[in-house]
This record gives structure tokens, sequence and C-alpha cells, in this order.
């Protein structure tokens, strides 16, 4: 009788342990066959090395194309996906007003989205209210000075949220009156 293998899942400190045989010229070829093999890749390497003026930018183009799909182009909203692009921010470089910025701006675009749509989408009105509150928290973390311009955005979230129903105005309210109780 033969005995079974057990197989062990390769990890990271597998990866990590071939990287030791690297010097200098192969960590370099790696990264550049990792830059090529991918997009997203590239975005990471952007953003971690701080390449691009603006790098949030990337980030942004992926939670609008998710958050306001084009519907004439029968595209579909992702809640995951615009989330997986504030996540890969955060893994790349992951500064506290970068990821405010990037929450405060997933807020506009789902609210804006919904109301110009007229969305009726429970799942992705409870993400919102979520991430209404992740930003705030995020905000929180932030120096006194940067949180005005953020808290003012949060507030016209709140108000466009109106429109929407399903009691999102109300939670966000219930969330600035906790987190801001100056509002």
């Amino acid at each position: 009788m033969k005995a079974s293998k057990t197989r062990k899942a390769t990890s990271w400190s597998d990866v990590k342990a071939r990287l030791t045989h690297f010097d200098h010229d192969g960590l370099v070829g790696l990264l550049h066959d990792l830059y090529a093999a991918s997009k997203d890749n590239q975005v990471f390497l952007h953003a971690r090395f701080e390449l691009n003026e603006d790098v949030l930018e990337p980030y942004k183009t992926t939670i609008n194309r998710w958050l306001w799909p084009d519907m004439f182009r029968n595209q579909n909203a992702s809640v995951a996906e615009a989330k997986k692009s504030i996540a890969n921010y955060k893994r790349a470089i992951g500064r506290p007003e970068g990821l405010a910025e990037l929450m405060v701006f997933y807020c506009e675009r789902a609210s804006g989205f919904s109301v110009e749509v007229g969305l009726q989408d429970e799942s992705f009105f409870s993400a919102l209210v979520r991430m209404f509150e992740q930003a705030l928290q995020a905000i929180a973390r932030l120096p006194d000075a940067q949180r005005p311009l953020f808290m003012e955005r949060l507030r016209a979230v709140c108000r466009i949220s109106q429109n929407i129903g399903y009691g999102v105005e109300d939670a966000m309210r219930d969330l600035l009156v906790e987190y801001d109780p100056y509002d």
C-alpha cells in the first residue's frame, strides 16, 4: 500500500526563501517581469514609488468605473471591485490622507450614481453606509487641519442621499453625529 503524500501549500515564506538566491540584477529582472505581467502590478509599483504626480488617479478611475458604470454599454456596478481598489492602494502605499480621499470619493460616486439612475439596491446602499462610516473613521485619524474639507464632502454626500431612501440619509446623519458632534 502506498503512503499518501501530503502536499503543503506554497506560501510567501517559500517565495522569500528563494529570493535569497537572487542578486541585484536578478531582483530587478523579477520586478520587471511582474511589472510587465499586469496593469495592477504597474499601478501598485507606480504608487509605491510615487512615480505619478497623482498617485490616487488610477484608483479613483477604478472606483468610478465600478460605482458609476456606463449603463448604455451594459456595464454593471460592483461594490467589491470598488472596495478592492481601496484595498490595493492601502497595500501599495496606504497613506492615511489618501485612504480618506478614496473612501470619500467612493461615497460621492456611489451616492451620486444611486440618485442619478434611481438605483434600488439595498446591498449597494448598505455598502455605501459602511464605507461612509469607514471614511469617518479614516478622517478622525487625520491631523485636525486636514479634516474639515473631507467632512464637508461627506456632509454633501449625506444631503444628496436624502433622495435615495432605504434609511440611507438617516444612517449617515447618525454617523455624522457620532463622529462629528459639532455638526
